[in-house]
């Protein structure tokens, strides 16, 4: 056994009915925080006309979202290592905060674009992943069922993904409803993914790294069903 299992208490499947409910619990805590966090940088950053300088400077050249994107990646993967960590709690919580900043950076564009082109669709983005979560939640708390297995073919399907998205970057080409729709497909098997996760696979002491991984999946949700909605009220 490693010294991070060690350290990082038993898995939760194999942990007692009062341990797994406390993993749960504070499971969902740190991810409401996060997701509370998030939404209160989204509106410093847009009402401190952060946000409008961001588009601009974006608009400038193609290649500003992949220097983003890029960045974005690279600072994902270490939160994640860092939120990991079942030595220092301090670091746990500072890997989850870095990527609510990140998050909150790269939303930025379409947060604002959405808010000055139809709002009403950030409402109803909202709700709808909402929605879907919730019962992705329902689905894998009820069945119980292990779908750690989705793991290796949401890894294929990501760099399938990204290498459109990079693409599309690149050349110029419009990735289409068709792709936004596949990808709201992909990031709710992820929520399943991360969600199945929670119960089974992250040991009693990594509730930090659960909520974080947690509020990726829910974020891509997000971001392409909002982006789904934004296009379609553009084809009316």
């Amino acid at each position: 056994m490693s010294q991070l299992d060690i350290n990082a208490g038993r898995i939760v499947a194999n942990a007692s009915e009062n341990e797994r409910a406390s993993f749960i619990k504070r499971t969902y805590m740190h991810l409401a925080g996060a997701i509370i966090a998030f939404a209160f940088l989204e509106t410093l950053l847009i009402k401190s006309g952060i946000a409008e300088s961001f588009v601009g400077l974006l608009g400038q050249s193609k290649w500003s979202w992949l220097i983003v994107l890029g960045a974005f990646m690279g600072v994902s993967y270490i939160a994640d290592s860092w939120a990991r960590t079942a030595i220092s709690p301090e670091k746990q919580y500072m890997g989850l905060g870095l990527f609510v900043i990140a998050e909150a950076i790269v939303f930025t564009p379409l947060i604002y674009m959405a808010l000055n082109i139809a709002p009403d669709m950030l409402t109803y983005a909202t709700l709808l992943t909402s929605v879907l979560v919730g019962g992705i939640t329902f689905t894998a708390f009820t069945t119980k069922k292990n779908f750690s297995f989705l793991g290796k073919y949401l890894a294929f399907g990501g760099i399938i993904a990204m290498g459109i998205i990079i693409g599309g970057i690149i050349f110029g080409y419009t990735l289409g409803l068709f792709f936004m729709g596949a990808m709201i497909i992909f990031a709710a098997v992820s929520v399943l993914y991360s969600t199945s996760n929670i119960i089974h696979e992250y040991h009693t002491e990594q509730h930090v790294a659960a909520a974080l991984g947690l509020f990726a999946s829910i974020g891509l949700l997000f971001w392409y069903i909002l982006q789904f909605l934004m296009a379609l009220g553009g084809d009316d």
